[in-house]
């Protein structure tokens, strides 16, 4: 039967001599600048680190090795990974023959002469295989096969993303904590403060000192700082409430540590913006999903080629079921041939042009996540460098602003020139700064979370 079809043989060879599909490159995109005043040639960067290296406080190392097992989005992310691991196990089905077994029994009834009106009746009995195996000259098996392996490697690039923003995201909601709970021990520290000053300007108008303006303006004062804790409180059950959601978790209070025992790290490096390529996931999972359009273009292009199939038979065949299964019911056939498109060029142009229309948005979609993880480095380090240069200023601030509290009240005991508006004016700045100098540091952190994130970490 092989000799039959040794006529096929060269027609395969000079088929599978054309090159109709073509071969994946990786876009060239200019990364040079991404990082704005930032770029380098040290390659040495932040992505690299471990969290638990980077994230020391023993309580946040809890946290996110909760969030990491329970998560649900990344629980998501994984039965996505298993539908694509499916998906390309099923394209690799594609090179093996389809075999396909059938039974059955036909009664048939037939005129017999023709035209004479007697009939008689038959019983046929039919069992066996059919395989049919088509060859893959134009290369769309293997580009489909490709395709598949790169949807399958986006879901697991995917899937790292979802890991690395889920570490940002609870460092994020942890250190947001830290500093709310600063910011309410300073509100409570004041309002205490301030208990204590409505006392002192009651004694000072009993001695002719202050007016009663003074006295209601200090009470007005203590009750601007009381009122400014439940919304911290609000903002600290909420956060606790994203976090929980984080973990998949019940709401629940939050176990945590001190803002002020938290230790930033020694140096911030980016390395180079090409990294990028290799260490952010989003990026890598924009380029696959590139790769997968890029291929299917190719499976679109061997639309318009002819294809060799063949297909073989065999089996029992038999009119009385005694001799179903003999020799004399036994048949077997094979069938081999070329179909070539004629008719359906013009849905197959169109097929191949919706493919390559796929493909260069794909492109352009890799391009953006690029720049975008560029855009993100650029404005962490700049983020950290900003609140990284407040906290001198900042320090200042503050001493100068404390001695202005301190003389103001001393004054208002002693000049009839200083009134309690001038002490107002310094408390309220006083407090200003306090928080200020909680969310320089809090500041700091999240363009650290955010630079760790953006470089590919976690």
């Amino acid at each position: 039967m092989i000799n039959k079809y040794k006529w096929l043989l060269p027609v395969v060879a000079v088929l599978a001599a054309c090159n109709i599909t073509r071969t994946y490159r990786q876009p060239d995109i200019n990364t040079a600048g991404m990082y704005r005043n930032h770029s380098g040639t040290d390659t040495i960067t932040l992505a690299v680190r471990p969290w638990q290296q980077l994230f020391t406080d023993e309580r946040l190392q809890q946290l996110i090795s909760a969030g990491l097992q329970q998560n649900l989005d990344l629980k998501i992310a994984m039965q996505r990974i298993e539908a694509a691991r499916a998906a390309f196990r099923a394209s690799r089905q594609a090179f093996l023959p389809a075999l396909n077994g059938n039974a059955g029994v036909k009664q048939s009834r037939l005129a017999y002469p023709q035209g004479f009106g007697i009939f008689t009746s038959n019983t046929q009995y039919d069992i066996g295989l059919t395989a049919t195996w088509e060859a893959d000259i134009w290369g769309k098996l293997r580009s489909a096969k490709r395709a598949a392996l790169a949807d399958l490697l986006q879901t697991v690039e995917a899937q790292r993303a979802v890991r690395s923003q889920l570490v940002a995201d609870i460092a994020t909601s942890y250190y947001s904590l830290l500093a709310l709970d600063e910011q309410l021990a300073i509100l409570r520290r004041t309002a205490t403060n301030r208990v204590e000053d409505v006392a002192a300007m009651k004694e000072l108008k009993a001695s002719n000192v202050v007016t009663g303006a003074a006295v209601v303006q200090s009470e007005a004062n203590r009750y601007a700082a009381e009122v400014a804790i439940p919304d911290v409180l609000q903002q600290i059950r909420e956060t606790e409430n994203a976090l929980s959601i984080l973990l998949a978790l019940p709401p629940d209070t939050i176990q945590r540590g001190l803002l002020e025992k938290q230790q930033l790290p020694d140096s911030l490096l980016a390395g180079v913006p090409a990294q990028l390529l290799q260490n952010r996931p989003d990026v890598k999972a924009a380029e696959l999903a590139y790769r997968s359009a890029f291929e299917n273009t190719n499976v679109a292009r061997t639309a318009f080629y002819p294809t060799l199939s063949i297909t073989a038979a065999g089996g029992f065949s038999s009119f009385d079921f005694s001799k179903w299964f003999t020799s004399d019911g036994l048949f077997g056939n094979a069938v081999g041939g070329i179909t070539q498109p004629i008719f359906n060029r013009g849905a197959n142009k169109a097929r191949l042009a919706i493919a390559e229309a796929r493909q260069q948005e794909a492109l352009y979609s890799f391009e953006k996540a690029l720049r975008t993880a560029g855009k993100e480095v650029s404005d962490a380090l700049y983020a950290f460098e900003a609140a990284h240069e407040k906290e001198s200023s900042r320090g200042k601030q503050l001493v100068a602003l404390e001695k202005s509290v301190d003389f103001t009240k001393e004054l208002l005991k002693y000049s009839s020139a200083t009134n309690y508006t001038d002490v107002l004016t310094s408390e309220q700045s006083l407090l200003a700064a306090q928080i200020g100098k909680v969310n320089d540091k809090l500041q700091q952190w999240q363009a650290v979370i955010t630079l760790y994130r953006a470089l590919g970490g976690g």
